[in-house]
């Protein structure tokens, strides 16, 4: 599987892809991104912008501060199609000024987190921006252990057995995050 650090190229695929833009239905109420994993013509400063700008929208409404530094480790998250590791974040925050301390990375983490402007993929130990943001909504997630894309779905059908499942446990589930591994379709098409 691709390390924390290792970041895939632009166009291998991202999770926040359509970040908040209308979900293509879909059959059993799979709700995805028009394209989980972009092509190669995906323009993922676009994607980046609209990502940042629906975490401006989403603090704005609730009344919750978006400071400079959140902002900006959320674009650090947002930059590349792979997840990243909090000090992978720590050094592109260094390269733009002065070395931040890891607690604040991590503060700004945890705040975007429960903002449910990204999500932490323990797998990865990583974090990556999200494709639906808003707190509390589970999701799967695709990691193509080739080039380290991340692609993010929520299938109603997987968080409702999973919540079956736990619950003949007498365990309520919060938010059912599930990470798979596997190839992409583009790194799957080269094999």
């Amino acid at each position: 599987m691709a390390t924390a650090g290792a970041r895939a190229p632009v166009g291998a695929g991202h999770a926040a892809v359509g970040a908040n833009r209308p979900a293509s239905g879909g059959r059993n109420g799979i709700v995805t991104s028009r394209a989980i994993f972009p092509t190669s013509s995906h323009d993922h400063e676009s994607c980046r912008a609209a990502i940042l700008a629906d975490a401006e929208r989403l603090c704005r409404r609730r009344r919750v501060r978006l400071t400079d530094r959140r902002r900006r480790v959320l674009a650090a998250v947002a930059e590349s199609h792979a997840a990243i590791g909090a000090y992978d974040i720590l050094e592109r925050l260094a390269e733009a000024g002065k070395r931040p301390a890891p607690i604040t990375v991590y503060r700004a983490l945890d705040f975007l987190i429960e903002q449910g402007l990204v999500h932490r993929l323990a797998s990865l130990n990583a974090y990556v921006a999200c494709a639906r943001a808003g707190p509390g909504h589970g999701a799967q997630f695709l990691i193509c252990r080739r080039c380290g894309a991340i692609g993010e779905m929520t299938d109603a059908a997987v968080a409702r057995a999973i919540g079956r499942a736990a619950g003949t446990q007498g365990f309520r589930v919060s938010a059912p995050l599930v990470e798979v591994a596997g190839l992409c379709r583009h790194c799957h098409d080269r094999a």
